[in-house]
């Protein structure tokens, strides 16, 4: 399949590891120039060659402009909102200030701050794709992780409502869902949700299966491969829409493994 993106200029938040990093390498591979930023110094030092890496603070939207101010200024075509935290895995009544707004800060406010940001030249352009990560989170509902879903539920509602305010200016915007991702993330996300529960690791990677119609975590391969269609020329009718990566999940939190 032809997702030719020769000449376009792609940046992606937490892009040095993860999801993000997967995504700069399938952008990078397909002929976007990348440019990501991170919190993690060590993780930025090892990107590969010629993606640009910056250090941000995502959720201060003045490094956020500081950042993007310089790239945008040569034009911008693609804008992956990855970032995001786990925030607290806790009961509702447990969860203290500083839980609730440095979740939102980090996996909604960052989005917010981005697409006000790289919108004006994308208009002048008359073209852009963006990309917002959201999650079957924001699909179904999770307990114990009241912040995370919050901002994933958002995240749907922004996608949807920038659809509709910017697509007369051919700006296309979708958000991807993924279902639970291999890697270290999904490694501390069980772990607290083992915690939490008071089961085993093993208990949880089990429920997390069973509530998949295909019983499988997936690869952050795989939500980059859909990154990647969303932004070329195959996907320039796609728009406003929320598209699970997960093996379609049932439900987000089975309670009986049968």
């Amino acid at each position: 399949m032809d997702t030719d993106l020769s000449g376009k200029r792609a940046v992606i938040t937490a892009g040095a590891s993860g999801i993000g990093l997967a995504t700069a390498k399938a952008l990078q591979a397909d002929g976007a120039q990348v440019f990501v930023c991170d919190v993690n110094e060590d993780s930025l030092a090892n990107l590969p060659d010629g993606i640009i890496g910056a250090r941000v603070d995502v959720a201060n939207s003045a490094e956020i402009d500081a950042w993007l101010a310089p790239i945008v200024a040569d034009g911008i075509d693609i804008l992956v909102n990855n970032a995001g935290t786990a925030g607290p895995t806790a009961a509702v009544e447990d969860i203290d200030d500083e839980g609730w707004r440095s979740c939102l800060a980090v996996g909604l406010d960052s989005q917010f701050y981005c697409v006000r940001r790289v919108v004006p030249v994308m208009k002048k352009q008359k073209s852009g794709a963006i990309v917002n990560l959201t999650s079957t989170a924001g699909l179904f509902g999770f307990p114990n992780r009241s912040p995370y879903t919050a901002v994933k539920f958002a995240v749907v509602g922004l996608t949807k409502t920038w659809a509709m305010e910017l697509g007369r200016d051919n700006i296309r915007v979708n958000a991807i869902a993924p279902g639970s991702v291999n890697g270290d993330r999904m490694d501390r996300v069980v772990a607290a949700h083992a915690k939490a529960e008071g089961v085993s690791e093993d208990h949880v990677r089990a429920m997390y299966t069973l509530g998949t119609s295909m019983a499988c975590f997936v690869d952050a391969e795989e939500i980059a491969d859909m990154v990647v269609y969303l932004c070329s020329d195959r996907g320039k009718r796609i728009s406003g829409q929320i598209i699970a990566v997960d093996g379609n999940t049932e439900t987000q939190h089975p309670r009986d493994l049968g």
